[in-house]
């Protein structure tokens, strides 16, 4: 990726407060941010933008988090190969959502009651480097 262009991250979480949350702190950090309020919605925006990043909530009504995962991974090679961070406030121990992470890497998740801002930041430039 080139310097002149913004890494673009989609945020998809249906928590208004955390989706702004995230959205301002990410410009802060010099990202181009979009968002969403459910995986519906998520889904097609992915589609049209092409985000490099994205954070997907896994508990959203209209569309799951994990529905979406698996849509935008049976679409084409951009959606099965961009990085997805899930944020849950469940356990990753839970076996649907390790199968999920699993099934459709690069897949992550984070529990968002564990996370600061600051962690969540780190996290997405981690998971960019290892996937340009």
């Amino acid at each position: 990726m080139t310097d002149d262009k913004k890494t673009t991250i989609l945020i998809v979480d249906d928590e208004m407060v955390i989706n702004k949350v995230y959205t301002e702190g990410m410009r802060d950090e010099g990202f181009s941010v979009i968002s969403a309020m459910n995986g519906k919605d998520g889904l097609e925006i992915a589609l049209k933008e092409k985000p490099d990043i994205i954070l997907l909530d896994i508990l959203m009504p209209i569309m799951d988090g994990l529905t979406m995962m698996q849509k935008l991974r049976d679409t084409n090679s951009y959606g099965k190969s961009v990085p997805i961070i899930l944020l849950t406030n469940l356990s990753a121990s839970e076996d649907k959502i390790m199968s999920a992470i699993t099934k459709n890497e690069p897949a992550y998740y984070l529990v968002k009651s564990d996370w600061s801002l600051s962690d969540v930041v780190d996290k997405v430039r981690e998971r960019l480097r290892k996937h340009p």
